[in-house]
């Protein structure tokens, strides 16, 4: 096919998810290497969103290539009760990685799977049966990860599962508290929570869950104290902890995972997408050596026939290979300087910014109507105007390609991304903020 045969057969044939299927105009992709892809017509286009914050590595890294090819010349498939070299090899690579309370790995086939049994492994393990979550947070769209989830997307699942339980995020820059120290905002944000759990019974409640690092809903950065007050929370209450590091895991924040920030233990760690970098569909859940071995006398009600998927699992050990021995963590603490430095400059210079939010190669640009009243520049859940959609494609016309939440722009480029490449991009982002500026408020 050619690209616009590609783009006629997807649109006569293939439901494009979260969007209206009338006026899709689909990019056909002819080849792809690095940060970069292009379509048909030779037009290249940068990814300046690591595809959905899952393409740490960018297009064509040859160490996972090659070991996705070696799989399939020794075999394809065994079925998750045989031993598999690349599923033994990588989930002891990985809770190698993890704190050192941390015991076994469930395989699962993505985040919204790994979520969804992380919260039932929570469940068996405590015997209890209400889950928090938060409001800003999305973990899946499947059913038990779309009841997790906090925003709109969980509203065409509703009334959804029984049992969860939302709470309001640390979102400093939108609370109508003006807090004069990050420490004020903790104590405030976890004296609320404390009493939303007594008011719930501490006696029901199995897990917390939170994005580590809230992702597509703001980057939304906890403030000092806040995540050990978590923790302490949980061990006061007999709660589990369960950090969602799908989008947060594998170096994107500048740690392996973003929870080693905030110098805490989680009992139940869920991730995805960089494990592979999405070259084959893998995702997982990392237990305490307490849990896991509780299930060594009882039941783990958890199966999905391609857990741990040998072609998936051999992905994951080149992809967590090559984080170490290309000192990926060493480049992202360089470029991510860079990319903060940037983004505040752009607060400075560009009405339509009201707050910049970065860690690592992980950041969000917050546009506002006006910088004093706060007012997001499109309504909570809403754009009727088609604002974002607008700014969206203005960015497309300058190959610019990320994607946008409420009223946040993603900016989390691959992490191979240079401090050249970066600059180059930025700017592209800069003209489309002062037409912003211009034209939409």
């Amino acid at each position: 096919m050619n690209g616009e045969e590609i783009k006629s057969t997807l649109k006569e044939y293939n439901l494009q998810s979260w969007s209206k299927q009338k006026g899709l105009n689909p990019i056909s992709i002819e080849k792809a290497e690095g940060i970069y892809f292009w379509d048909y017509e030779g037009n290249r286009y940068t990814d300046m969103s690591s595809q959905l914050v899952n393409m740490n590595l960018g297009f064509g890294n040859t160490a996972i290539n090659e070991a996705i090819k070696k799989q399939v010349d020794q075999f394809c498939f065994v079925g998750p009760s045989y031993g598999a070299e690349s599923r033994a090899t990588l989930a002891k690579k990985i809770i190698d990685l993890m704190p050192d309370n941390m015991g076994k790995v469930f395989f699962t086939n993505a985040g919204a799977e790994a979520n969804e049994n992380a919260v039932k492994i929570a469940r068996l393990f405590t015997g209890k049966n209400k889950v928090f979550s938060r409001y800003r947070s999305y973990h899946g769209s499947s059913f038990g990860a779309g009841s997790l989830t906090g925003e709109p997307r969980r509203y065409a699942l509703e009334p959804g599962v029984p049992g969860f339980v939302k709470f309001f995020d640390p979102y400093v820059y939108r609370e109508a508290v003006d807090f004069e120290t990050e420490e004020a905002a903790t104590k405030y944000y976890l004296t609320k929570l404390e009493e939303q759990i007594q008011y719930e019974g501490p006696n029901n409640i199995a897990a917390i869950v939170q994005e580590t690092i809230t992702g597509s809903n703001g980057v939304l950065i906890p403030p000092k104290g806040y995540m050990p007050g978590v923790r302490a929370l949980c061990d006061k209450y007999g709660i589990l902890m369960i950090c969602d590091e799908v989008m947060t895991g594998w170096c994107r924040t500048g740690k392996m995972f973003a929870f080693e920030h905030f110098d805490i233990k989680p009992d139940i760690v869920t991730f995805a997408k960089g494990v592979t970098c999405g070259y084959v569909p893998l995702g997982g859940v990392a237990v305490s050596k307490e849990i896991a071995a509780y299930f060594d006398d009882n039941l783990l009600s958890c199966g999905l026939t391609y857990s741990g998927h040998p072609l998936s699992c051999a992905a994951g050990v080149a992809c967590v290979d090559y984080y170490e021995e290309a000192e990926i963590l060493k480049k992202v603490e360089k470029t991510g300087k860079v990319l903060g430095e940037k983004l505040e400059e752009m607060k400075e210079a560009y009405k339509c910014v009201g707050d910049v939010r970065y860690i690592g190669l992980f950041s969000a640009i917050e546009l506002v109507k006006s910088k004093e009243t706060k007012e997001a520049i499109v309504p909570y859940g809403k754009d009727p105007d088609g604002i974002m959609g607008k700014i969206v494609g203005l960015l497309k016309e300058r190959r610019f390609m990320t994607y946008t939440h409420e009223n946040i722009i993603l900016v989390a480029p691959p992490l191979i991304i240079t401090e050249e490449q970066l600059t180059e991009e930025l700017a592209k982002l800069e003209e489309v903020l002062s037409i912003v500026d211009k034209e939409f408020l």
